[in-house]
């Protein structure tokens, strides 16, 4: 048995995304069924609504974001209970039994995630839709708990930008006394100062990007340097033992290296696919220093950083936006035309209903 629920979809990866009914499955006993409020925009929305990285199954309904209430639950479910705050982010299942899983690493599933949207079901084969929608369907398992106090706004964009620069800051162990730098200040980077500067780590932003300082150093950064000068690059020689590398498109790795401490690591969170030009492997043998990857982090890992997020206040900074601006929206998106994720309130919605 299914329900129909009201969404927004792209129908092909070149028509823009409009309303669309769509079926998701009756509750089944570990199902938390949950009503949508408020879904973040992510460039992956764009992409695979686009079929920029092939694979996309239409219709796609974007969106792994997600903040809700909780509207029912099966009669297997403890954890959570009607009105509850919640969140689902990119995965709505794993395997659950292979080392990665059993590890509380569910984002590196050796049978591979069931993602929350432009996937299948591992149960009943129907497609996963995404939270640009009234209402989701999700195991018990892959639903997290909203800090009470937290904006719901603001912590929607938690879910991936948020973990995805969580769980490498989280994995090297920054704190105190650590020095971190990040490249490239947008969804992830606005992000991963926030956390790195809350950790008690000193920060600092690479740009390329004239006039970026003051709102830098509004997010935590102790200091700006600008990747295309020379001296300034010079003059941090050998300092960071965290690089987080948030930049989305091709780019030069090395310019950084020689910046990292003796045993420091540059990890990519931002870029899919292969680097040129190639690495020169001198700065990196030269102070074991390492050039990592890591992608969102697990169930598990994303309670512990909603919880310190609670903790600290922190959420993103964001612009709400009704659905029917989602297609300006991915527009304004590849124009880095936001500060610094959108969010969509889905109470319009309705106003979409045919």
């Amino acid at each position: 048995m299914t329900i129909k629920v009201l969404g927004y979809a792209a129908k092909s990866s070149t028509t823009p995304l409009a309303p669309l009914q769509i079926e998701r499955r009756v509750t089944r006993p570990d199902d938390v069924e949950i009503e949508i409020l408020y879904c973040g925009v992510c460039h992956s929305d764009l992409h695979q609504a686009r079929n920029d990285w092939g694979g996309s199954v239409y219709p796609v309904v974007p969106g792994h974001e997600i903040i809700g209430r909780v509207s029912n639950v099966g009669s297997a479910v403890s954890r959570f209970k009607i009105g509850d705050s919640v969140g689902v982010g990119c995965m709505v299942d794993s395997c659950r039994n292979c080392s990665a899983c059993k590890q509380g690493l569910e984002q590196y599933c050796e049978q591979f995630p069931t993602y929350t949207y432009n996937g299948t079901d591992r149960h009943d084969g129907m497609p996963t839709y995404g939270g640009y929608s009234e209402k989701i369907i999700v195991s018990d398992a892959f639903v997290v708990k909203i800090p009470d106090g937290l904006d719901p706004k603001g912590a929607a964009p938690l879910l991936c930008a948020g973990i995805t620069t969580w769980s490498p800051l989280a994995h090297w162990k920054i704190g105190k006394g650590n020095k971190v730098a990040v490249i490239g200040l947008g969804g992830l980077g606005h992000m991963a100062i926030k956390f790195a500067k809350a950790l008690g780590a000193e920060v600092t932003l690479f740009t390329r990007t004239k006039g970026k300082e003051e709102d830098a150093k509004r997010l935590g950064a102790d200091r700006v340097v600008f990747s295309t000068n020379i001296e300034q690059m010079s003059r941090v020689t050998g300092q960071f033992d965290l690089i987080i590398d948030t930049v989305p498109s091709i780019h030069d790795l090395n310019p950084y290296l020689p910046t990292l401490s003796l045993n420091g690591t540059i990890v990519l969170v931002g870029y899919l696919g292969g680097l040129e030009p190639v690495l020169n492997t001198v700065p990196l043998i030269m102070g074991r220093k390492s050039v990592a990857g890591s992608v969102i982090g697990g169930i598990a890992e994303t309670q512990e950083m909603l919880d310190f997020c609670g903790k600290h206040g922190i959420t993103s900074d964001v612009e709400v936006i009704p659905i029917q601006k989602i297609n300006e929206a991915y527009e304004r998106m590849l124009e880095s035309d936001v500060k610094y994720r959108f969010v969509i309130d889905i109470a319009s919605l309705k106003e979409s209903r045919v």
